[in-house]
């Protein structure tokens, strides 16, 4: 799949939270950026080549430049402690995409969730749900108030923003939010893991396809089957790699001399998207839902592996 890079400057940087900095990219050539919808990320790409995933949260309309919130992380792998301990504004870096893994689609009413820096790819929902003129609310929790970035603009929706800083009133009450379920409604939601998982068993008996999460970290979770070995057909080039049990597929490619797309090797940025052509893929990663799972056309080959013992890629 092709993805556009290219080369943007830091137009400004500002503190909107205890630890949390927003950056505007602006092309560096001046012309527009690429036109997005809200769940999208880029991939920023650092001086010191790392690369991280973050979602855009400013105007959708306003394609002079992106705006990508960034919470500093000390036990990260660097790329959050990179941007606030050295990036300035006029600064130029890359940047891949966008992309969409957490599609926003209509709908009669939305219920929206946000833990943290989860708040990011659900401000451009927000907006959009009221550019529409569609019933929402936005349950929005964090630490602290002062720890929950992007509460002024939030303070401007009125009532149908409810704020949850954990030190004054708790965490959000999910069962109680989602008990009923309401014919039209459905629910988008990002944070962390806690916050992902009381939502998905308060939200059990919502009807399949109405509920939508994104994770900004992987789950540490154990296979449910004992890694084997299987081979990997690269239809384009006829190369054929085998993948032995503990190495990923995009590893194994890697060491073959076969190219691949890839940045966060977790499973959750989407950007090693692979076509697959022939065999059953044992999909490990944090983006396909249960039809997609089913249908078995795509996987992305930095997480999953193979039910079966031959595997033809779009490679």
């Amino acid at each position: 799949m092709a993805v556009v890079e290219q080369e943007v400057i830091v137009r400004q940087l500002r503190w909107e939270a205890d630890g949390v900095v927003s950056l505007e990219l602006r092309s560096r050539a001046g012309d527009p950026l690429p036109p997005w919808d809200p769940g999208a990320h880029v991939d920023l790409v650092l001086p010191t080549g790392i690369e991280r995933q973050y979602s855009l949260c400013g105007p959708l309309a306003d394609r002079s430049c992106y705006r990508i919130g960034i919470r500093r992380e000390h036990r990260s792998r660097g790329g959050s402690e990179y941007v606030h301990a050295f990036l300035r504004p006029g600064q130029r870096l890359r940047i891949k995409g966008p992309r969409n893994n957490f599609g926003f689609r209509r709908a009669g009413s939305y219920l929206f969730i946000a833990g943290g820096i989860g708040i990011t790819p659900i401000l451009p929902m927000v907006r959009q749900a009221d550019a529409w003129g569609v019933d929402w609310t936005l349950l929005y929790g964090g630490h602290t108030d002062a720890s929950m970035p992007f509460r002024d603009e939030l303070r401007n929706h009125g009532g149908r923003v409810r704020f949850y800083p954990a030190d004054k009133v708790g965490r959000i009450p999910l069962a109680e939010a989602l008990e009923e379920v309401r014919p039209g409604r459905e629910v988008y939601a990002c944070g962390p893991e806690p916050l992902i998982a009381g939502l998905r068993e308060a939200a059990a008996h919502w009807p399949d396809g109405t509920v939508h999460f994104e994770r900004f970290k992987s789950r540490a979770r154990a296979s449910t089957t004992e890694d084997t070995p299987f081979d990997v057909v690269c239809a384009a080039s006829g190369k054929t790699v085998t993948v032995p049990p503990g190495r990923s597929i995009i590893t194994a490619l890697d060491e073959a001399g076969v190219a691949t797309a890839s940045s966060c090797r977790s499973g959750i940025c989407g950007s090693c998207e692979t076509r697959v052509l022939d065999g059953v893929p044992e999909h490990r990663d944090e983006i396909l839902g249960e039809a997609d799972r089913a249908a078995g056309d795509r996987m992305f080959i930095c997480v999953s592996r193979a039910h079966t013992p031959n595997l033809t890629l779009d490679l």
